[in-house]
């Protein structure tokens, strides 16, 4: 009885290890297979029967095989249990599997270790399942690290390959190039677009596919239209029927994918926030496995996150080229021609993140032959701080042509900003949101530089209001920073603004600057001021070649500010070329003054300019004696045009009217304005100086 119930425990045990639903093989201390159960079989695709007397290397795969036998080595050296991870091919299954491996030692009753029983278990799925959660994770950290649609791009083709696929391709429809909208619904029929980003596993040979940059067409039954015509992910096996409808419509495209070896291809259309933005492609060449249905959920997956980046680089290209376009249309389109000045200038935009900010800079002819330079910085960037930049742009430009001085024109400047920002404020107390960009627009904390040059008394004048100091070269080469009162910033309100007036000799080189031109992150200020002092030390052939040799010495890595830059070297208007006579307050010295202008006219050989200049200088001379006020003075200039002043201590401006058909006045300053270019007041210390600009050129 007792040798029957053995019997039946011992078939009982080898029913319990052959069918046991769990992976188990038995080795000896060679290493070499001595039982394998079905699971066992099954899992290496093997019968017993030729697995026996075979070590692991022999049928697991090499590297597989490797580690497992140095495993059992060290159970069989220490008689304690080892655990691996393998992975394991299987014949005839595209995918490798995932084994959880424990090798356990073997003894007798004596204890001693008779061989090693393996037992697996299989983990494909759950290690699937974690290298698609690692590589959600990675997306999501990796991609739309910059507001860059091409290196948004890159950036998920990077992640794709080669972990998820052997070559991956993002193409993006045209209107993304300069941020436009997108053509409402979905796309059918065929479809342009470019090439944003690619790149394949190493060894593979995808080489002469598309390139970043370049434009393909698709026709409507291609992979990568039917998916922006329906909106679905497509996944499709590369047969040989499919390349030779591709070869009718592009034979060269057909034998580099023939090449490429692919054989199973997805593309993902691209979507965010309901705007169809292109194609994402992946495709499997040397991995042998098909993509599969939780294949195309991850894909979606990590598309959809590069989706919404992409979406956020197109939205903010669109506001960076309308506020480039903004500030460009703003800014000064060409240099005014002057005789006072050799000018040249640099703008820059920030890169990046930061987007284009509000500093600009002008020229402004005046009267006189003489000119205004201005340089300010707007806080902010974006649409506002351009939009902002050209309201004050304007208002400097309006204030400069009634001649007001540097101080002065400081002074309206700021209470122009301190009104604007009041505004805003009145809109925040209704809308926070509303209210921080209307305060932003007020230009409330601007910087500003204003100066004057004078090219006959080489003086200039100049005023800033927070603004970084210019620096001066003088004619010997020496640089420096000009020591003028600071000044508050725009809209503060507050003290008032100071002038200060120095002498240029002729040649002096003066650079007026907006300050991300000296600062930057993780540099000191005074670091950037001396680099920009020796730049313009350093002898340049022409004022071009100075703003590049700044640029380059201060700012080679710009990235974080705007850069506004404006170069001049003084010119002079030698005695030769200016006239000036005083007369007392007498009618009778009109003639005079016409005799004098007769003389200097002919010296100078503008004789065709003799009717009009001396019936512009009877006019103002006689106005000057009969509503001004003693010394009247007379000063004719010899510039591109000629320039006929005439000055008096009175303070009231002569003012346009158009005269009745009986009165005897009131047609002199009509008369002067028809037959001169320009004609204004500006005032000065001692009164007022009329002013006309004569054309010299030919009639």
């Amino acid at each position: 009885m007792t040798r029957h119930r053995s019997d039946e425990d011992t078939e009982l045990a080898e029913l319990g290890f052959s069918q046991s639903p769990c992976t188990v093989a038995v080795f000896d201390t060679d290493l070499r297979v001595v039982r394998a159960n079905a699971e066992m079989q099954r899992a290496v695709a093997l019968p017993e029967d030729r697995m026996r007397g075979r070590r692991p290397a022999e049928f697991m795969g090499h590297a597989a095989g490797e580690q497992t036998e140095q495993a059992m080595r060290e159970v069989l050296e220490t008689g304690e249990r080892r655990h691996v991870e393998n992975r394991v091919r299987v014949p005839g299954e595209p995918r490798e599997r995932a084994w959880s491996v424990t090798l356990a030692p073997l003894r007798d009753r004596t204890g001693r270790v008779r061989g090693v029983c393996l037992a697996a278990h299989d983990t494909t799925e759950h290690h699937q399942a974690r290298e698609r959660l690692l590589l959600i994770n990675e997306a999501g950290s990796r991609i739309g690290s910059t507001l860059d649609i091409t290196r948004t791009a890159q950036e998920l083709v990077d992640t794709a390959v080669p972990r998820f696929a052997d070559y991956a391709a993002v193409d993006l429809l045209t209107f993304i190039d300069h941020g436009d909208e997108p053509p409402p619904g979905l796309l059918t029929g065929p479809v342009t677009m470019r090439r944003t980003a690619s790149g394949s596993s190493p060894g593979t040979l995808w080489e002469g596919m598309l390139q970043p940059g370049d434009l393909a067409d698709y026709p409507a039954f291609s992979p990568a239209a039917q998916p922006l015509a329906t909106g679905l992910t497509g996944v499709y096996e590369t047969t040989e029927s499919a390349l030779d409808r591709w070869a009718v419509h592009d034979p060269a495209r057909a034998a580099r994918i023939r090449k490429s070896g692919a054989h199973s291809v997805m593309v993902v259309p691209l979507r965010a926030r309901g705007v169809t933005l292109g194609v994402a492609r992946f495709a499997r060449s040397h991995r042998p496995e098909r993509f599969e249905q939780d294949d195309v959920l991850l894909a979606e997956e990590i598309t959809a996150r590069a989706a919404v980046c992409v979406d956020n680089a197109r939205r903010y290209t669109r506001e960076r080229v309308t506020a480039v376009t903004l500030q460009r249309t703003l800014m000064p389109v060409r240099l005014p021609d002057q005789t006072a000045l050799d000018v040249a200038s640099r703008y820059l935009p920030a890169a990046g993140r930061v987007g284009v900010g509000g500093d600009w800079f002008d020229v402004i002819p005046l009267s006189g032959a003489r000119v205004a330079m201005v340089v300010g910085d707007v806080v902010g960037h974006g649409v506002q701080a351009a939009a902002t930049m050209g309201r004050l742009r304007t208002a400097v430009r309006a204030l400069a042509d009634i001649d007001l001085p540097p101080d002065e024109l400081l002074t309206h400047l700021d209470d122009l900003v301190i009104r604007t920002s009041a505004e805003g404020d009145s809109a925040a107390s209704t809308d926070a949101t509303t209210g921080a960009a209307a305060e932003a627009a007020g230009g409330l904390g601007t910087t500003c530089l204003y100066a004057v040059y004078d090219p006959i008394t080489l003086r200039c004048c100049l005023a800033r209001a927070g603004h970084p100091p210019p620096a001066l070269v003088g004619p010997d080469g020496t640089a420096d920073f000009l020591d003028l009162p600071a000044g508050l910033p725009l809209g503060l309100g507050g003290l008032p603004f100071e002038a200060a007036e120095i002498e240029l000799p002729e040649g002096s080189l003066l650079a007026l600057y907006t300050k991300g031109l000296v600062e930057a992150r993780g540099r000191d200020l005074d670091e950037g001021l001396t680099s920009l002092r020796r730049a313009l030390s350093r002898p340049a052939p022409a004022l071009d070649a100075v703003c590049d040799a700044v640029l380059t010495a201060t700012r080679p890595d710009r990235t974080d500010a705007d850069i506004a830059l404006l170069v001049a070297r003084t010119r002079a208007i030698g005695a030769s070329d200016v006239a000036t006579w005083s007369f007392p307050s007498d009618p009778e010295v009109v003639a005079q003054a016409r005799a004098h202008t007769t003389d200097r006219l002919t010296a100078w050989g503008l004789d065709q300019a003799l009717f009009t200049s001396e019936l512009v200088v009877s006019e103002l001379v006689t106005n000057a004696i009969r509503y001004g006020r003693p010394p009247v003075q007379l000063r004719l200039i010899h510039d591109r045009n000629l320039i006929c002043e005439v000055s008096d201590a009175g303070s009231s401006s002569p003012h346009l009217r158009r005269a009745r058909d009986y009165d005897e006045g009131g047609r002199g300053l009509m008369l002067v304005a028809q037959l001169t270019q320009d004609w204004g007041t500006r005032q000065t210390p001692q009164g007022k100086t009329i002013w006309a600009d004569i054309s010299l050129a030919p009639a």
